[in-house]
């Protein structure tokens, strides 16, 4: 098959995995109780639970209502967050910028970090250089976020006091416009190199540990794959042609040891919206993870099923260009009949 005809394919696929998606998310979220539960006050009379229940559709049929969300998913209206006590677009739009500049600029710290040491352990392997990267990969790997991310906290806010918690000095801010909604973008927008100091100060600490994880992943998998890759016979021949060792490294192995690797780092994004959940939480980050924990503890359907839809389809999505660039670049890929 070649590979137009199998985008093709996966995008008229693609459609049918989000409806059944959707089915999902509906439906495990509808297990936990009813979607009225956030909006009922204590003292409420049987007629004013029955008028909620009318208004918000809970009184008929799940098919029913099913079809209704996602009328609404449709058309943008994804219910309202009793949470924030607003549409949970308008909440969710918001808080999705706090979000992805925090996982943005943890992938780029985790994709450079761990193609760099996993590259600089393969070079000296089975040396003290390799040791050691092992032991930061492992670590990163095995160790809870949360508890890294308390460490962290720990020493670098409570003890040093080298880093701030949560997104901004709101002195500095306030007075600003937010036009992306991106701190580090709008300070350069309004070409304020104070504000712009202050969102990368706020930023590194939680995007630090966010992307530790993720960065012992990718070292780990570069690590291996140049391992395999430096033991092939092109190597050697490139070696005798007298071209010097980093010429070997940076123009061969490593660009044929990024091909299973783009696995890892094709899927890294929406692992770390997922994983923001806890750093949030513990960096007082106004994002959407903060504002999930936020939501489930208050029984906020609308806003947990809008999260959970959001990861549901972006996995879907990542999982599908992971594909189309694993197939494109390794052409040994098998793409089916």
């Amino acid at each position: 098959m070649k590979l137009r005809d199998y985008v093709l394919r996966r995008f008229l696929v693609l459609p049918l995995l989000i409806v059944v998606a959707t089915i999902v998310v509906f439906s495990l979220i509808r297990v936990g109780g009813s979607p009225i539960a956030s909006y009922i006050e204590p003292g409420m009379s049987p007629e004013e639970v029955q008028r909620v229940e009318q208004r918000l559709g809970a009184d008929k049929p799940l098919p029913v209502q099913y079809f209704a969300w996602v009328n609404g998913v449709l058309h943008g209206d994804l219910g309202w967050s009793s949470t924030s006590n607003a549409p949970v677009a308008d909440v969710f739009l918001k808080k999705a910028t706090a979000t992805f500049e925090l996982a943005i600029l943890a992938a780029v710290l985790a994709v450079a970090a761990g193609i760099a040491a996993g590259t600089f352990a393969a070079r000296h392997r089975n040396r003290w250089p390799d040791h050691l990267t092992r032991v930061l990969a492992v670590s990163g790997a095995s160790m809870p976020t949360f508890w890294f991310g308390l460490m962290v906290l720990t020493i670098f806010w409570a003890g040093l006091n080298w880093f701030p918690v949560g997104r901004s000095d709101p002195t500095i801010w306030s007075t600003m416009n937010h036009p992306t909604g991106f701190y580090t973008v709008d300070a350069l927008l309004a070409g304020s190199w104070t504000a712009f100091r202050d969102a990368i100060w706020h930023v590194i600490l939680p995007a630090l540990v966010l992307g530790y994880t993720a960065t012992a992943i990718i070292a780990r998998m570069m690590r291996t794959a140049m391992v395999e890759e430096l033991k092939r016979d092109y190597v050697d021949a490139a070696r005798a042609k007298g071209l010097p060792e980093r010429v070997v490294v940076r123009s061969h192995v490593r660009r044929n040891a990024l091909i299973p690797t783009i696995t890892v780092i094709g899927l890294l994004f929406g692992t770390l919206i997922e994983g923001a959940v806890v750093v949030e939480i513990i960096f007082q980050w106004p994002g959407l993870g903060s504002w999930l924990a936020e939501a489930v503890l208050n029984g906020d359907q609308a806003s947990t099923m809008a999260f959970v839809l959001f990861a549901a389809v972006l996995f879907l999505v990542l999982n599908l260009v992971v594909d189309v660039m694993y197939a494109h670049f390794d052409r040994r890929v098998e793409l089916g009949d």
